[in-house]
């Protein structure tokens, strides 16, 4: 027969036919060339059609025990505990990337054989020592990773497969990018903890892409766009009708309270498919902050987002600012919530009356809240006009 690729499964059975014949061809022939060549197409159509499999994790670490001589005690560096690697070497448990890190590079075995994937490698780390530091009881006690119900010791052990199911919904490679310190813009954060930082941004991002809502528009938020959703403030029901309006211009609107040390009242940010996400924290739970944050994070995907190569912008609204971004973002939202020819002839800066407050609110229909706080703000007197900003915004979005 004329030697040439095997390409089916007759091919495979006509070419180990003829090896047949000619096996006991002697070397240097035309017969033992023909033979040396037909074995190699057999052993290339064997290998793509009848693969070895992957060895078993555990039969491949107690294989590895055996050639060194290790007991179960010994996993324990590597696996954490003693009844940690009885549970892994039973079947019981499953390794975490922490358990397959340590195996890789402790005892030489193949991280695809531990992945149980052919040709898979460890995925970089996102934080690497670092995850210490993350506020990881506090996530926890939320129910942050979900069908988790270990303790915080085991879940400082399975802190990476814990992030990367936290980050699933975002899809793969959406949990590196999330750590990156370049990419986040701080409003006064000197004092903020970058990881909480993150971390919270990775719950609002994969709380938003669960979330089926219509294509975003580039360019959909303009000044005359926030002005229409400020006018929402004037019904009862106004934050509420305000998510429920974003959502259906492909803008996610979610609320997730602050973590610890992260100062926060707002986020703007975008999902890896480019709809943007607006995230508030209520940690000043007025309606003023609520109208005002939610303006200020909508001028940052409108201005800075799609052109200043940050990936998320975190504000601690409480605290001024002389950076470029923010000063356009605060006057964005100022705009939005009262222009400022309105606001100018208003004179209420100077009024301490409620009743002069309602009047203007109601002229423009919308919330009085946001007249009093800014007047609140600009005064730099937080004692007049509670019972004007007083109302709580959590009840309403939760509901929703």
């Amino acid at each position: 027969m004329t030697p040439k690729v095997i390409k089916t499964e007759a091919d495979h059975e006509a070419t180990l036919a003829r090896i047949e014949q000619i096996f006991d061809a002697a070397l240097g022939t035309p017969a033992g060339d023909e033979l040396e060549l037909l074995t190699m197409l057999v052993h290339q159509y064997e290998e793509k059609a009848f693969p070895i499999g992957l060895p078993d994790p555990v039969a491949a670490i107690r294989f590895r025990m055996e050639q060194q001589e290790l007991k179960a005690r010994d996993l324990i560096p590597f696996i954490g505990s003693a009844p940690k690697v009885s549970e892994v070497l039973n079947g019981q448990r499953n390794l975490s990337l922490t358990m397959i890190r340590k195996l890789v590079k402790g005892l030489g075995i193949p991280a695809e054989v531990l992945l149980k994937e052919q040709g898979a490698q460890l995925p970089n780390h996102p934080l690497g020592a670092e995850t210490k530091k993350l506020p990881l009881n506090e996530m926890l006690k939320r129910g942050w990773f979900a069908g988790f119900t270990g303790t915080l010791s085991e879940a400082k052990d399975q802190i990476e497969d814990l992030l990367l199911r936290l980050a699933a919904p975002l899809g793969a490679g959406a949990l590196q990018p999330a750590f990156n310190r370049q990419q986040q813009h701080l409003r006064n954060g000197s004092q903020a903890d970058p990881l909480a930082l993150a971390a919270w941004q990775l719950r609002v991002a994969s709380i938003a892409a669960k979330e089926n809502l219509p294509p975003y528009r580039h360019g959909t938020i303009t000044r005359d766009f926030a002005q229409e959703l400020v006018r929402l403030s004037y019904f009862d029901e106004g934050p509420k009708l305000a998510k429920e309006f974003l959502n259906k211009n492909g803008i996610h609107a979610i609320v997730e309270p602050h973590l610890p040390k992260t100062f926060l009242d707002g986020a703007a940010l975008k999902l890896p498919d480019g709809s943007p996400v607006v995230g508030l924290t209520l940690r000043h739970d007025r309606l003023d902050n609520f109208w005002f944050t939610l303006c200020h994070e909508l001028a940052h995907v409108a201005l800075h987002l799609d052109t200043k190569g940050f990936a998320v912008f975190f504000d601690d609204i409480t605290k001024s600012s002389k950076d470029q971004c923010e000063k356009q973002a605060d006057e964005f939202a100022k705009e939005a919530l009262i222009p400022g020819k309105l606001w100018n002839k208003s004179g209420l800066t100077k009024s301490r009356s409620s009743t002069k407050v309602r009047e203007f609110a109601e002229a423009l229909r919308i919330s009085p809240a946001i007249p009093a706080g800014r007047i609140r703000f600009e005064t730099n007197n937080y004692t007049v006009f509670k019972e004007l900003v007083g109302t709580k915004v959590r009840p309403l979005l939760s509901a929703a």
